[in-house]
């Protein structure tokens, strides 16, 4: 049985790091087992709270704005094209210093949980 879903009809809820995101596959949207898949959004000047997740490998990809990402000690500027795997209990961090929205996509293995996720700021 094929499961689907679509960006424009998801509901935007905010994760427990601070970002707003449509899931498209997951524990809130489809009955996805090893993974989930959401769009992320940053407004200009926002961030997310510094986190890792103990379990949950993500990979992030961005497809519109600017930002910078914190990855362990190692920060860097982000931007459309650009694929950043996090690795599990990393911890992590996202910026939006610029004027438009920062948009990604994410995908995490296992599937997103608000319980895998440990707050450090």
């Amino acid at each position: 049985m094929a499961h689907r879903s679509r960006l424009d009809t998801a509901r935007p809820f905010i994760t427990d790091d601070g970002s707003t995101i449509r899931e498209l596959a997951g524990r809130v949207s489809l009955p996805s087992v090893n993974q989930s898949f959401a769009e992320a959004r940053v407004p200009p000047g926002g961030s997310t709270i510094h986190h890792h997740h103990v379990v949950a490998e993500e990979i992030y990809w961005f497809t519109a704005g600017s930002g910078r990402l914190l990855v362990g000690d190692e920060e860097f500027d982000v931007g459309p094209g650009d694929c950043v795997l996090i690795p599990p209990g990393t911890d992590h961090k996202l910026w939006n210093p610029g004027p438009d929205e920062l948009v990604l996509f994410c995908c995490c293995s296992p599937p997103y949980d608000p319980a895998d996720t440990v707050l450090v700021e």
